[in-house]
């Protein structure tokens, strides 16, 4: 029986307007929820799928990515194991930021887990949003199954902001 996997990206209201579903092969679906003033971009490399999640308009400073891959060693078979990970990956992150430290928190899921880093850039505090330029970032790691695992990237500029909430799903 093939496994059907949601990950619900949902506005900060709570309503969506527009889905995308990424075929995993035999490891079933994705299917990404969001809101209708955003656009989804998925492409299939064969052993990845790249989802993009922009935002439609110019006045939004946000994006969002999600890196699926297919690994064939369960190396993420333990939440302390992704944690470690999702920390050490964010090390190159931590060194420039605000916050000096990965410190990983646990994504909320309704199936598998998966932890993530917030991190600020302090050159770009107190700075009007630039295009493309973005204050906030967060890096995680979500592992949906032993064969299933989601590279999670959110850019925007703030931790507050409605674009960054939609995107994580508040």
């Amino acid at each position: 029986m093939k496994k059907i996997f949601a990950l619900f990206l949902l506005s900060a209201l709570g309503l969506f307007a527009q889905a995308e579903t990424v075929k995993l092969g035999g490891r079933g679906t994705l299917t990404v929820f969001i809101g209708d003033n955003w656009s989804i971009e998925a492409a299939d490399f064969g052993d990845r799928r790249i989802i993009k999640i922009t935002p439609k308009g110019t006045n939004v400073n946000a994006h969002g990515e999600l890196t699926v891959t297919f690994p064939e060693t369960d190396r993420f078979d333990t939440k302390a194991r992704l944690k470690m990970r999702v920390e050490i990956d964010a090390m190159k992150f931590a060194e420039q930021s605000v916050e000096g430290k990965a410190r990983a928190k646990e994504f909320s899921l309704g199936s598998g887990y998966g932890y993530y880093c917030s991190f600020t850039d302090p050159d770009l505090i107190g700075k009007p949003p630039q295009e493309g330029n973005f204050k906030t970032i967060i890096v995680g790691i979500i592992r949906l199954a032993a064969d299933v695992v989601v590279e999670v990237s959110i850019n925007a500029d703030g931790f507050t902001s409605a674009p960054y909430n939609e995107l994580l799903g508040a």
